[in-house]
């Protein structure tokens, strides 16, 4: 006799399933198609979980700083030369910057020498000092440092507050497997794991999608999920743009097949997700997926033969994203697609007693793509100077406040100039010249009721 009762982890992951398809607007997918198809930007923003050590990425190779550098780091410094020696970043005319990248990221320095990458110096949250990641990453994914509430993240209200009034079939994508927080409050966002699991498909084999060898007639959750609700009750219409999204994901041609010399990292397979997203011309705007597992208190490692848990994790994030950023190029696509990528936070310029570093404060910003004016670096610079980083408890401060850069990207990319909506404690930007496109006064102030696109489908 077969066993019809469910698992405790299947029963989890359909009510898991469940309540992410709810969190999904109606409008997202039944917006008009011709305004996925239009030209846009789209902005892919990278989190590095945990506080990576941005010291050990962005190195000090000459002057003053290398040596408070070498003395702050005597076992974790990387060398200024030779094999395992930091990748010299210089500028356009072959003029020193006096720092480095790390070796494993060969192929961020490549983009480097292409322009196509830029540094922002000691960035952070310039209002808020916090040891903790959890107070830290909210901070920074609700874009209001120093505040917890408000229900909404950045990158959500950044599209709420979009001045073109704009629709799209997939407008917000969350590459994760729950909720980004940089996309709550905005039921256009759809998150996602993998394409290729987003299905409601859990529980025996007899109530499973129809096929694989089965009757014809023997439906499973997707195959009916639809025709169950019919009515206007608000639950009804969230199930039927349930189905509405199971069956939009499963129409595109999503492919778990990476390209030819992809790297197979999980962050690499997420970038490939986002990708193809854009490729398929769903309308994407703003899509956010994580790199964590920069916690290094302990066993960092430097650079070198051998194992340094560090190096493979600069070489990860590195190869991942030369990995996208050929792909777009090869595609046509790389002349809209801008990539930020941040951490809550950096170390310490000191190491520590265990071989790593600890919570730190200032830490560089990257910013990639076709559009960037790359092979520079912006921000301002404080030093290693041991009576500069006193007052910070031996911290780079931060000089650039994260949200400058952000702002810049939304108007000379996005062509959203009301920072007061998505940054709503932020005033006084002023661009860095970072990317290049039109610039809009900066609107500030309250902002208005969120507009609504809810579309309920006839019948």
């Amino acid at each position: 006799m077969a066993d019809h009762t469910l698992s405790r982890r299947a029963f989890l992951k359909g009510c898991c399933a469940t309540a992410a398809i709810a969190g999904v607007a109606p409008s997202m997918f039944y917006a008009p198609p011709a305004a996925a198809g239009t030209p846009h930007d789209t902005l892919v923003h990278v989190f590095l979980r945990g506080g990576i050590d941005g010291l050990n990425l962005v190195v000090p190779i000459d002057g003053n700083d290398r040596g408070h550098y070498e003395e702050a780091r005597p076992s974790l410094a990387i060398a200024a030369s030779g094999a395992y020696g930091a990748l010299p970043l210089t500028l356009q005319g072959g003029g020193g910057t006096g720092f480095g990248l790390h070796p494993s990221a060969a192929g961020l320095h490549a983009l480097w020498q292409e322009s196509r990458l830029a540094i922002v110096h000691a960035c952070g949250m310039s209002t808020t000092l916090t040891r903790s990641h959890f107070d830290a990453q909210l901070y920074c994914d609700l874009g209001t440092p120093g505040r917890a509430g408000g229900g909404s993240g950045w990158l959500a209200r950044a599209w709420a507050s979009d001045p073109s009034g704009a629709t799209a079939g997939l407008p917000l994508l969350g590459v994760s497997n729950g909720q980004p927080a940089t996309l709550l409050g905005n039921t256009d966002a759809l998150s996602m794991a993998s394409p290729n699991e987003f299905a409601l498909n859990a529980g025996p084999w007899q109530w499973r999608e129809s096929g694989g060898g089965r009757p014809a007639n023997l439906l499973g959750v997707n195959d009916v999920l639809g025709s169950f609700v019919s009515g206007r009750a608000a639950v009804e219409q969230q199930a039927r743009a349930g189905d509405a999204a199971l069956r939009r994901i499963r129409e595109l041609p999503f492919t778990a097949t990476l390209p030819a010399g992809w790297p197979t990292s999980t962050f690499a397979r997420q970038l490939w997700t986002v990708a193809q997203a854009i490729r398929f011309g769903t309308g994407l705007r703003y899509a956010t997926l994580d790199l964590g597992g920069w916690d290094t208190h302990d066993g960092q490692g430097t650079a070198g033969s051998g194992y340094h848990y560090y190096q493979n994790k600069v070489a990860e994030l590195s190869e991942a994203l030369t990995a996208f950023y050929v792909e777009m190029a090869a595609g046509g696509e790389s002349s809209r697609v801008t990539v930020m990528v941040q951490s809550e936070f950096g170390r310490r310029v000191r190491q520590n007693g265990s071989g790593g570093t600890d919570h730190g404060y200032g830490n560089p910003m990257l910013v990639l793509g076709d559009t960037v004016n790359g092979r520079r670096f912006y921000g301002d610079w404080p030093g290693l100077d041991p009576e500069v980083l006193a007052p910070w408890f031996g911290d780079i401060p931060v000089t650039t406040d994260y949200r400058q850069v952000f702002s810049e990207l939304l108007i000379r990319r996005m062509g959203n100039n009301r920072l007061g909506q998505v940054f709503p404690q932020y005033a006084g930007y002023a661009p860095l010249g970072i990317v290049q496109g039109p610039d809009l006064p900066p609107v500030y102030g309250a902002p208005p009721s969120p507009r609504t696109r809810l579309r309920v489908p006839a019948g």
